[in-house]
């Protein structure tokens, strides 16, 4: 392991991982990928494996090594890293755009493509061409001379500003925290809220076990509890305000937002798109940004009445609760009176379910659920986290923080090893808010008889943390998440395909929230419950009164939460579509405008989601944050087939392992839903399971 960041194995020496190895190694992985590229170049006579084979080998050392670097700012963010990571990624973009702007070897690939024996490759093979030489096409290798040197640059301007955008969102959201010493101030949090506080203050040096104080931040586990259950308004106000200020002030977002879209704008004209929209989804399953857009626009339609009827009932149970006139509500005010709106119909807390969902228990039932669906089974291994220099000791596998866990995968009927991955679920100030899943290596099936390589993969969340004796008890929420992410890391393990650009989750980005959203099904049925929600210090199961309250309150509130989703996904399809209508107008006017019928109307109008919206200014999801919902159609429609065969049927999860998961994009998604589901998909099927419809 001389070079920790390029090294092939599945365990990785993460305390070796040091800015400046980083600097050496992976400029040390583009020169090497380069030269492969220049020997692909000079190839006369073209075989697959000179030409495709060779340019999917050519990068694999600088990506596994720069997936690494980027992995560790994540989670563990610093200066030094920081810096490191910006002064390597020019030099890593220009590279990689550089590929596709080659000539010579985009002529050398096209000259293969046009080869008989392509016909005799495998359709997977004949695939990986086809999509290869599309992305060629996408990345400007048409281009000419001079347009392929704009387009390098802005390619390059692109990614430092999606940088410096995630470090202003993380840098706003750690720069406010609220010390409370008045523990009458907190009235009506949860004990949860009110213990993780209290720890969160003592680590900070705040207080002490005799003075107490809880310490309040932006981290969606400190401020949910607050706008949701506390009685003091005073404080709901002040940590809704705190939220509305991140991405401005020192930290304001807006001039990298109208410089990223400025670029893209120009970016898709280049490449003969009128809309940046209909370039990104060209080879998604929508197939144009004007298909995605109206898809957020009927949804918009089907959804708006009932949203509206929830919000005016929230407003008249607030105003007779509370005995006062409320014409309008406070934006800090709504998800309180919610709850206690939710809480008096249905007899039901939320906060009830949390001794169920200890964090330890709901992974072991998750791990049993997919086993017995898949055929596969788990084995966790002990982890250490120790610093450069130091011995890791034997047995174990290092990580990058004493709470990451690591596990291994493995078939249950042909014992083979499928892959391996870490999971990291606790929030800290150097990791970035949300939770994700990410793939560090792909591996692929046993190929003319070479072993398997396994894959190996993370899950990352922000939930909420043990506190002192007591373990991490998730609400229902984040127990939806963990199934989430682990339904991407499950579409990464299983995948089996021989050729990893294909393989995982590298498939259209309408398709790919498909395996994660179904898995959120199971968090909700009955005997799926069973199986992980335990009281974590009696064992015993959620009582059928609590988890039939639970059921019965699933819809309350789901019209506001699709409007919710609705919005975001509004939002980036209209400045990715009509991008010129938006151009170098304040922030907050166009948010009023492309949302004015999303809304109702507040006593203080929130800034906009804009300001901190990571997921299309620094996470890839630009022009496509509609994918949530379009997914949502399709795993809505596809759990109907396990409802009707059994939730727990194996024949049911072998054909989903084997249509879906396993598949990754050796064909186009609509052929493998229609593989599972033998038709295609229905898409009132979303709407008749929440209730709107």
């Amino acid at each position: 392991m001389n070079t920790p960041f390029l090294d092939t194995g599945l365990n990785i020496a993460w305390s070796r991982l040091t800015p400046d190895r980083a600097r050496t190694e992976i400029r040390k992985a583009i020169e090497s990928a380069q030269s492969a590229v220049k020997a692909i170049c000079a190839v006369q006579e073209p075989t697959y494996e000179n030409t495709f084979a060779a340019l999917e080998a050519s990068g694999a050392e600088l990506m596994r090594g720069w997936l690494r670097l980027s992995h560790l700012q994540s989670v563990m963010d610093s200066p030094e890293l920081r810096e490191v990571v910006n002064e390597l990624m020019p030099e890593v973009v220009i590279y990689s755009s550089g590929v596709t702007l080659n000539p010579q070897l985009y002529a050398v690939l096209k000259k293969a493509a046009a080869q008989p024996w392509v016909n005799t490759l495998s359709p997977v093979k004949q695939r990986f061409i086809t999509e290869t030489l599309a992305d060629f096409r996408e990345n400007g290798a048409e281009l000419d001379a001079t347009q392929k040197g704009r387009y390098a640059e802005i390619t390059t301007k692109l990614a430092q500003l999606s940088q410096s955008f995630g470090e202003y969102v993380l840098d706003s959201t750690n720069a406010w925290e609220y010390i409370s010493s008045d523990i009458n101030e907190l009235e009506g949090l949860p004990q949860s809220a009110l213990d993780a506080a209290r720890a969160d203050a003592l680590s900070k040096g705040y207080g002490s076990e005799e003075a107490p104080q809880w310490r309040f931040t932006l981290q969606f586990t400190s401020v949910q509890p607050v706008l949701t259950f506390a009685e003091n308004e005073g404080l709901r106000s002040r940590v809704w305000h705190a939220m509305n200020d991140k991405g401005t002030g020192k930290f304001d977002t807006q001039a990298f937002i109208h410089e990223i879209m400025q670029l893209r704008v120009e970016k898709a004209a280049m490449l003969g798109y009128e809309r940046y929209s209909d370039y990104v989804t060209s080879r998604r399953m929508a197939g144009s940004g004007t298909t995605a857009l109206n898809f957020i626009n009927n949804l918009h339609d089907r959804v708006k009445a009932p949203f509206l009827a929830e919000q005016e009932e929230i407003r008249r149970f607030a105003e007779q609760s509370s005995g006062t006139e409320i014409p309008v509500m406070k934006p800090w005010d709504i998800g309180y009176w919610s709850e206690k709106r939710r809480k008096a119909l249905y007899d039901f807390d939320s906060e009830e379910l949390r001794p169920y969902f200890p964090m330890q228990g709901v992974l072991e039932g998750m791990f049993s659920i997919y086993s017995g669906l898949y055929g596969i089974r788990f084995e966790q291994r002990p982890t250490a986290c120790i610093s450069e220099g130091e011995e890791l000791p034997k047995g174990t596998v290092e990580v990058w923080h004493p709470e990451v866990l690591y596990y291994e995968v493995y078939d249950e009927q042909t014992h083979e090893h499928l892959g391996s991955f870490y999971a990291d679920w606790y929030p800290r100030d150097s990791k970035r808010g949300g939770a994700w899943m990410n793939c560090l290596s792909c591996g692929r099936p046993p190929i003319a008889g070479s072993p398997r390589i396994p894959h190996l993969a993370l899950m990352c969340g922000n939930m909420s943390r043990p506190v002192g004796n007591t373990p991490a008890l998730l609400t229902h929420r984040e127990v939806e998440t963990v199934f989430h992410e682990f339904g991407h890391l499950l579409h990464q393990i299983l995948s089996d395909v021989e050729v990893e650009s294909l393989a995982g989750c590298n498939v259209a980005w309408d398709f790919v929230e498909l395996p994660s959203q179904i898995n959120e099904n199971w968090c909700w049925e009955s005997e799926a419950l069973d199986r992980f929600a335990r009281h974590w210090q009696t064992g015993a199961p959620l009582p059928a009164e609590l988890k039939s309250k639970m059921l019965a309150a699933r819809n309350c509130g789901a019209a506001t939460f699709a409007m919710r989703q609705l919005c975001f996904g509004k939002l980036d399809l209209e400045l990715h579509t009509n991008t010129a209508s938006y151009q170098g107008r304040d922030i907050e006017e166009i948010d009023r405008e492309i949302l004015a019928d999303y809304r109702i109307a507040t006593t203080e109008p929130a800034n906009s989601a804009l300001r901190c919206f990571s997921h299309i200014f620094d996470g890839g999801y630009e022009s496509g944050y509609y994918s949530y919902k379009w997914a949502e159609m399709l795993e809505a429609d596809a759990f109907s087939r396990f409802a009707q065969e059994g939730i727990f049927n194996p024949e049911t999860g072998r054909a989903f392992r084997r249509c879906i998961l396993s598949q990754g994009n050796s064909r186009p998604a609509a052929e493998l839903y229609r593989d599972f589901m033998q038709r295609n998909p229905d898409p009132e099927a979303m709407l008749r399971r929440s209730g709107i419809c």
